[in-house]
């Protein structure tokens, strides 16, 4: 098992936890802290790979010359916006 150190200001926090009831220990707080790191490790990896996944879609969409003029989309999205609010 390895020992480690932990700053007065974690100390603290993990006691206050204790306090709360919610954890039955020390090591409680710890594991439930590390499984929350591993949870948002997992998705932040997920969204990583959906970002590389959109960039091939667009690199594909530019290369079939499938190319877009940004102002022109925010131009019309206004516009859509617009006529949707008249109508309500």
């Amino acid at each position: 098992m390895k020992t480690i150190q932990l700053t007065p200001e974690i100390e603290d926090l993990i006691n206050q936890q204790v306090k709360t009831g919610k954890y039955q220990d020390d090591l409680a707080v710890i594991q439930e802290g590390l499984r929350l790191l591993a949870e948002r490790e997992r998705s932040y990896q997920r969204r990583i790979e959906e970002l590389k996944q959109e960039v091939m879609i667009g690199v594909k969409e530019l290369r079939r010359g499938e190319i877009f003029d940004g102002r022109q989309v925010i131009k019309s999205l206004k516009a859509k916006n617009t006529q949707s609010m008249d109508i309500k």
